[in-house]
């Protein structure tokens, strides 16, 4: 098992990957329920172990290590659209945008074999 330091997370057309961050081999994957249709927007905001997960208005809690689904809301009444996240145990923007440069600059050079 990888534990979270060990892992980058991705996420596009309604599913979610983690990545071993040396390899770039997927350690798990899942796909949203909803909504049915295909290419949902994916926003990620790791929690802790919890990866707090929003697709064109629906929201999941995956746990970050295994890809487990712990809950899912509809939101309903919020409408559909790219959600902003955030968390206390979260960083600044300008942190989380370098965080995920840098995650998917790895995820990129794993997959090309660097």
């Amino acid at each position: 098992m990888n534990s979270l330091s060990e892992l980058v997370f991705v996420g596009f057309n309604s599913r979610v990957a983690a990545l071993n961050r040396e390899t770039g081999e997927i350690v798990w994957s899942w796909k949203a329920t909803k909504p049915s249709m295909a290419g949902g927007y994916v926003t990620l905001l790791l929690d802790g172990e919890r990866l707090i997960v929003s697709v064109n208005g629906y929201m999941y809690c995956l746990h970050a290590e295994t890809g487990e689904q712990l809950w899912y809301n509809e939101t309903k009444g919020f409408g559909t659209g790219v959600a902003s996240l955030a968390s206390i145990h979260g960083y600044s923007a300008s942190s989380q945008i370098a965080a995920v440069a840098e995650q998917a600059a790895r995820a990129a050079a794993a997959s090309a074999g660097g």
